[in-house]
């Protein structure tokens, strides 16, 4: 499946940041979210996901996040996105550590089937803490909850995603 980068050239997707996403679907077709840690807004939740190692194939860099993110290893792999999907930071975040010098973030988003039971969820399991509370949703809730300079890049992998999701 392709996805559209919004026209952006070469040279513009070199200012951003390479990144992976990850849905995970469990038997009902609902969407694994996590609550960013320290965050209590209402758009605070989003899908698992995380640089690149150099070097790093995507298919690994998306099991090792979501590993890293939320304690799960018993996947089995549903789609991958072929083109990059992008957004910008907010002008907030821009001159943060977060941003480490990106305009953004340029993403290839996987989708997985978790096979595993709920118990093998584990927020704590890694030293570095990404999200303090988790849940199933909809697609349709995931878009309604992520922080608004993500939305548009969400409401991309969800159509996307939305035909493997059953």
């Amino acid at each position: 499946m392709t996805l559209s980068d919004k026209g952006a050239d070469q040279r513009d997707l070199d200012q951003y940041r390479p990144n992976v996403g990850v849905v995970l679907f469990n038997a009902d077709g609902r969407v694994w979210l996590g609550r960013r840690a320290g965050y209590s807004s209402q758009d605070s939740w989003q899908f698992p996901q995380g640089g690149i190692d150099p070097g790093e194939d995507w298919l690994a860099a998306a099991l090792r996040e979501l590993e890293e993110e939320t304690g799960v290893s018993s996947v089995s792999l549903l789609a991958a996105t072929d083109d990059w999907i992008v957004y910008d930071f907010p002008a907030e975040v821009a001159n943060t550590p977060v941003a480490r010098g990106w305009k953004g973030q340029k993403q290839k988003w996987f989708a997985f089937r978790f096979t595993g039971a709920d118990a093998e969820i584990d927020l704590e399991k890694h030293h570095e803490v990404e999200f303090d509370s988790w849940r199933w949703a909809t697609l349709d809730d995931a878009l309604a909850c992520v922080t608004p300079f993500k939305r548009a890049a969400y409401e991309q992998v969800a159509a996307a995603f939305r035909d493997v999701a059953g």
